[in-house]
């Protein structure tokens, strides 16, 4: 099941895909025939009206897809079972807070340094290479963003939990 919704004060449809291709909206069986036509376009045929459909951009991560009906542009925001208890439980901004720095995991020597000052860098790629007890270790970016600051430089000895790098 998914809640979605096109803007945070409307509404929010609950919305039920099955595997067997049974969709309900608020509970009631939708009936619609969907044609991919490439490319992200679609044909859309809905109680007798037909709909062209674009897929304008889709955030998986942060569930958020920007759509284009008959030409009109319609942003949405969907929410799975989990992001619901996360809300249900008061915790909704705890899995999209946003992490401004890289902190040491362990002491160690800095023995490269792949990054520049104000490169943008995305969820996983290399920021830098700390030596610890004769291993290499590579340390990766934990979310996307642009490096802000580099509070190391090669050679550097590091402590655990030192911040090596600030995001922006």
């Amino acid at each position: 099941m998914l809640q979605i919704r096109t803007a945070p004060t409307l509404p929010a449809w609950e919305v039920d895909y099955q595997p067997n291709g049974t969709t309900t909206v608020n509970g009631q069986p939708f009936q619609w025939d969907i044609t991919p036509l490439g490319n992200g376009r679609y044909h859309v045929l809905y109680e007798g009206r037909s709909y062209s459909a674009e897929l304008v951009s889709a955030d998986y991560a942060s569930k958020q897809l920007v759509l284009k009906l008959n030409g009109q542009r319609v942003e949405l925001e969907a929410k799975d079972r989990f992001d619901l208890l996360l809300d249900k439980l008061g915790m909704s901004n705890a899995a999209s807070q946003k992490i401004n720095e890289l902190k040491a995991p362990m002491p160690g020597l800095i023995v490269d340094v792949r990054v520049a000052l104000g490169q943008t860098v995305q969820k996983g790629d290399p920021l830098l290479v700390l030596e610890a007890m004769k291993m290499e270790n590579i340390l990766k970016a934990p979310g996307d963003g642009t490096v802000a600051a580099i509070k190391v430089n090669l050679r550097d000895n590091v402590t655990k939990g030192q911040v090596l790098v600030h995001f922006s």
